[in-house]
């Protein structure tokens, strides 16, 4: 495990990545995800994080797919860190689920829908690993500092927010970029601009949420050009056949050129920064 996951994501200038599928559907399948991605990133000097949640809770329907085991979700995840030695992040749901995930991952992460809920926040903090907090669709950004100071009450200061989108009627997201300097300066902490489910497109007829995979590269350009300290994308090597979120993912191969011109426009960036 990585003893300080945040500050080996934020050591270098640029941006980091949280990436990886939806959920764990297999060992092969989360391996050569989390090889591909790093291949990808180290090149490019871009610090990386492996996602994966070993149980998706929140699902539409109740014959959605929502893992293969708690422990085996879990002991997977873990050896993928540990091969690669990045980071390891999953989403937990209950208070009682964050002491068994910490075993095993070094951030938790709480999902948008349940910011608010404290419980979990501060069963989260008092593990000592590092928390991921996703902003919910229905907050305001500078309201998330108070899902932050939860977190930094239990005497933990290792804390993350991400954006993902606002709710816009009933079907759809937007996401208002003033929210990452303005979440920046009300948390005092890494933000993270969510690049897939902030094009998700819930509550469709059919009961699967839907989304604008197509639309990733510009949400990603301007997380990158509003200075998000980090990106996050759910990839999967064929998205239509993903278990989970498959209609917003990235498609593997595509990560490469995508990132590579993202590394592009930060250092254009920075250099009128300097």
């Amino acid at each position: 495990m990585i003893e300080n996951p945040l500050g080996y994501l934020t050591d270098k200038p640029g941006f980091f990545l949280i990436a990886g599928p939806c959920v764990i559907e297999g060992e092969e399948m989360a391996f050569e995800i989390g090889r591909h991605i790093k291949a990808v990133c180290d090149p490019l000097g871009i610090p990386f994080a492996f996602k994966g949640s070993y149980r998706k809770a929140n699902r539409s329907r109740l014959d959605s797919f929502s893992g293969i085991g708690d422990l085996k979700a879990l002991t997977i995840l873990a050896a993928v860190g540990r091969e690669l030695g990045v980071p390891v992040v999953t989403d937990i749901h209950q208070p009682e689920e964050a002491a068994m995930a910490a075993d095993f991952v070094d951030i938790l992460q709480i999902p948008a829908f349940l910011c608010r809920q404290t419980d979990l926040l501060t069963a989260a903090a008092r593990t000592g690993k590092a928390v991921n907090i996703k902003k919910g669709q229905f907050l305001a950004p500078e309201s998330m500092r108070f899902a932050v100071d939860k977190v930094r009450a239990c005497g933990n200061n290792n804390v993350a927010v991400t954006e993902r989108g606002t709710t816009f009627g009933y079907g759809d997201l937007v996401v208002d970029f003033r929210g990452v300097p303005r979440m920046q300066e009300a948390c005092g902490c890494p933000v993270i601009v969510d690049c897939t489910h902030s094009l998700q497109q819930p509550n469709t007829a059919g009961g699967v949420t839907g989304g604008c995979p197509e639309l990733i590269e510009t949400i990603a350009r301007a997380a990158v050009a509003t200075g998000a300290d980090g990106l996050f994308m759910e990839t999967h090597p064929d998205p239509a056949s993903a278990k989970s979120d498959g209609a917003n993912m990235l498609r593997l191969d595509l990560l490469e050129p995508l990132l590579t011109r993202l590394a592009a426009i930060r250092r254009t960036i920075d250099s009128f920064n300097a």
